[in-house]
């Protein structure tokens, strides 16, 4: 593209990049110009993601701020190759959280949530809500998000919740969803069923108590069992053994009277017991262990529930009601001891148990009467979705897992017993009726309403299409669902994307939906961040990040380089300070650059012909397209950081370390079209970074063009340019050339930039004529004058474009050489070649190597080893001299 002649003005343009001091401002312009806002009435091709939606009660962490950086390079990348992009934002209500957060508050007010009732207690909520519920919206404002904001939704909106009511009602009158007393997850803390994501797992020293059933005479029947949860044996109802365990066959079929209840407990067989372990004979409380539960199943075992919402004691009829579950643990044992029933009391036992990850108390497995759905027809077209490849994983080797979990899911436990959440719409008649009410049908009167709500991955399940209006047909839906990938850690796949997955596919058919049969055709899951040592990122831990820390002090850009930088297909990825350090120093580093290049006049221009182009000018705009397309292929693989890669080796090594010094010395020669060249190649790596690092290149490439915003600037497309290899190559030598005089500059300790006269011999044989003023300005050496006396020599085997040939490169220093220092490079440097001598030597001193070896490789060892003898005459020439 062209420019007015005073586009690349930088009077604009800050001496040093601050990101503090401009990134609001910048995206603040960005939402006010409508850029992110997307039409669906547009003719431009679609492209959509919605964005997995934040609790509203929390702050962005930092696998959020991963998330949020790669839609964020996607959108950005489509939107400037003409697609018309949706990124819809929201949050979701976060049933157990936000409730919890509420209570507290309330609690600390003196007050609690029965006193408020549930309507009141529910508008706290709403309060809450308002007042707080921006905290993340400004969060992703600070990072870059390039969200629609327009049409940001929550969980709990009226839209969002007759979309609940209507899956609901349509499952429950197909028979998916049922009522039934199951084992589920229980937090006595919160009061409420919780889902498996809500459950952490810690390794903890337990208690392994072995106590007797029966008889206390060793001759008479007896059983010996042992568990971590002594309490629960009040719910025992049978003793479990392995049917091929001859020490218990004469017992199967028995019953052993219950030491504290009047009852029998009963012995049965089930392959399940592992008669290697322990006394090969386990205690069963099926209301209160999952194993338990489906042994009780396999049995028809009474299934009596001993502990209340609370964890505590009931039902028993003993003196343990009331106590709590820690309490009566204690008590039991000590009631068992006093009859004599103790074996062993109080061995260690390292073992996991389950913790709420609300309210941190052990959860408890605990039978009660929940909400459920069949999943069984659901999950196989989830599965079946993946397989026909109407959605696609990447990486695909996350494919087993998906079908491993989808295959074996369990019914859906989806009642809560809280307040705050999508109430489930089931109303109870008088004498037990039962009718499921839809967002349009009026209940019966006199009938009351479920107390429960639903759990919150019911409703995030709708999320890529009731956030686009569904049920109504929208032009949203038809414009941009299903929508186009889906970004999320692969830890959540099973929780939250099988199930978008079930009642995607479930409503395929429905016309709203324009024949869309799932909710996303690609699913892209990066893996956990992790610290610098590789451990997971956890408040525990206490290894976290708050990503807006990095914000302020290394700016947006950084923290999204570092994070995209890290991030491959289902791969973890392990950051620190050290690495957004070296982010920002990059994104300084082009700033530097194309300050430099702006201050010297470049802007954008037609370039001449090629031919009429220097080495290094056809070299970067050569290596541009090759980088060019390389960062195109990585993002159509979701290899983020793989694109980041190639673009920060391009841009600090290859433009700014050499391309950017040598425009230097063409401006010098002047070679006017040098700032055409430098802005060529910084208008489309700047296209290129924007993705990724949007402010400081939105920033550099307006003051460069002229133009309104990179936002909606054109993706480069191929330019044409092939690398020219020859010049590639006069380019490689002149860096190894010029590479070897630094060195031993710098081993001689001679300052950066200081002049040392120099002659140049081999220089034609290495095709190297071109690359003169090159060599002499960056190794910075002049012209030997008439009292020109060598002092040192440097010599360079260089592999010139069509042979190989040695630069020699004779240097004046005039005492400045420490020959002690010249002395111990050489010898490293004869000891590196010697060793290479030996390994070559060595390869083809093997017969079995040589009559396995490929004739073309076998040319290529006696290539390094003649290389090598060279280098040790070389060398060793040198040291004569020198001494």
């Amino acid at each position: 593209m062209t420019a007015t002649p005073d586009a690349a003005n930088t009077e604009h343009l800050p001496k040093s990049w601050e990101p503090s001091a401009v990134e609001d401002a910048i995206y603040q312009r960005w939402v006010d110009a409508g850029y992110f806002t997307a039409d669906p009435a547009s003719t431009k091709p679609g492209y959509s993601i919605v964005l997995p939606p934040p609790n509203v009660t929390g702050s962005l962490h930092m696998g959020h701020a991963l998330d949020h950086t790669l839609m964020d390079a996607l959108t950005r990348r489509k939107r400037m190759q003409g697609y018309e992009v949706l990124w819809l934002p929201g949050m979701d209500h976060a049933g157990i959280a936000t409730q919890s957060v509420v209570e507290r508050r309330l609690n600390a007010a003196g007050q609690t949530k029965e006193e408020l009732g549930r309507e009141g207690f529910v508008e706290q909520v709403w309060d809450w809500k308002r007042e707080s519920g921006g905290t993340i919206g400004t969060q992703m404002r600070r990072i870059g998000d390039g969200v629609d904001w327009s049409r940001e939704r929550f969980t709990m909106d009226d839209g969002l919740s007759r979309a609940v009511r209507v899956i609901f009602k349509r499952l429950y009158d197909a028979g998916l969803i049922y009522q039934a007393e199951r084992l589920v997850n229980w937090s006595p803390v919160l009061e409420t069923a919780i889902s498996d994501l809500e459950v952490k797992y810690d390794d903890i020293e337990g208690e392994l108590v072995s106590f007797r059933y029966g008889s206390l005479d060793d001759s008479q029947p007896h059983i010996v069992v042992a568990t971590t949860r002594l309490e629960t044996m009040l719910g025992d109802t049978a003793i479990a053994v392995h049917p091929d365990d001859d020490r218990y066959r004469d017992l199967v079929g028995t019953s052993l009277p219950h030491p504290f209840l009047d009852r029998e407990v009963g012995v049965v067989a089930d392959a399940h017991v592992d008669p290697e372990f322990g006394t090969g004979a386990v205690k069963v409380t099926p209301a209160h262990d999952p194993n338990d539960f489906e042994i009780g199943l396999r049995h028809q075992l009474a299934m009596p529930t001993i502990l209340d919402t609370k964890g505590r004691i009931t039902g028993t009829g003993t003196q343990f009601d009331g106590m709590d579950r820690f309490e009566a643990r204690v008590a039991v044992r000590e009631a068992l001891a006093g009859q004599g029933r103790i074996v062993a009391e109080k061995r260690p036992y390292l073992h996991s148990v389950g913790h709420s990850e609300r309210s941190g108390e052990v959860i408890e497995p605990r039978l009660s009467m929940q909400w459920w759905v069949n999943v069984s027809s659901l999950a196989k077209a989830a599965g079946d979705a993946v397989r026909n490849g109407d959605t696609v994983i990447h990486p695909k080797s996350l494919e087993p897992r998906w079908f491993s979990w989808v295959d074996d899911m369990h019914d859906w436990c989806i009642s809560r017993q809280l307040w705050w959440g999508h109430r489930i719409p089931i109303w109870h008649g008088p004498n037990g009726e039962k009718v499921c009410v839809g967002p349009d049908e009026t209940p019966p009167e006199g009938w009351e309403q479920d107390p429960d709500v639903l759990d919150t991955w019911f409703s995030s399940a709708l999320w890529p299409f009731s956030t686009m209006g569904w049920p109504d047909a929208t032009a949203e839906l038809e414009k941009f669902y299903p929508t186009t990938v889906l970004v999320t850690g692969y830890d959540i796949l099973f929780f939250w994307v099988a199930r978008m997955m079930m009642f995607g596919t479930f409503v395929a058919d429905d016309p709203a939906l324009q024949g869309g049969k799932v909710p996303f055709e690609n699913v892209f899951l990066h893996g956990l961040i992790r610290d610098e040592h590789g451990r997971k990122m956890s408040k525990s831990r206490g290894n976290g990040i708050d990503p807006l820390d990095w914000v302020d002090a290394f700016g947006a850009d950084a923290l999204r380089f570092t994070l995209a930088r890290g991030a491959s297909p289902g791969g973890d990825l392990s950051i620190g300070e050290d690495h957004a350090r070296a982010s920002r120093n990059f994104v300084t580093k082009l700033f530097n650059a194309t300050r430099f290049a702006l201050i010297n006049g470049a802007r954008p221009a037609p370039l001449p012909a090629l031919d009429e182009l220097t080495d290094a000018d056809r070299w970067i705009l050569g290596r541009l397209e090759e980088v060019r397309a390389e960062v195109d292929s990585a993002f159509e693989g979701y290899e983020f950081g793989r694109a980041c890669e190639a673009l920060y080796h391009f841009a600090w090594d290859e433009f700014c370390d050499w391309y950017v010094e040598l425009a230097k010395t063409q401006l010098g020669q002047g070679l006017a079209h040098t700032t055409a060249v430098l802005a060529a190649v910084l208008d489309t790596l700047l296209r290129l970074l924007h993705p990724v690092i949007p402010f400081v290149t939105e920033t550099l490439w307006q003051e460069l063009t002229g133009a309104e915003s990179l936002v909606i600037a054109d993706w480069p497309e191929p330019s044409g340019i092939i690398l020219d290899r020859v010049a590639a190559q006069r380019i490689t030598d002149m860096q190894k050339l010029v590479t070897e005089v630094r060195r031993f500059r710098s081993d001689q300790g001679l300052r950066d930039r200081q002049k040392v006269p120099a002659r140049l011999s081999g220089i034609d044989d290495a095709d190297l004529a071109t690359q003169v003023a090159a060599v002499t300005s960056q190794a910075w050496l002049t012209e030997p004058g008439a009292h020109f006396a060598p002092s040192a020599t440097v010599e360079v085997r260089l592999g010139a474009a069509h042979s190989t040939s040695t630069v020699v490169v004779e240097l004046d220093t005039s005492g400045t050489v420490d020959v002690a220092a010249e002395r111990r490079r050489l010898e490293k440097d004869l000891a590196a070649a010697e060793k290479e001598l030996v390994a070559t030597a060595a390869k083809l001193g093997n017969e079995a190597f040589l009559a396995k070896a490929p004739e073309a490789v076998v040319d290529k060892i006696r290539g390094r080893q003649q290389l090598a003898r060279d280098e040790v005459d070389r060398i060793t020439a040198r040291l004569s001299a020198l001494a």
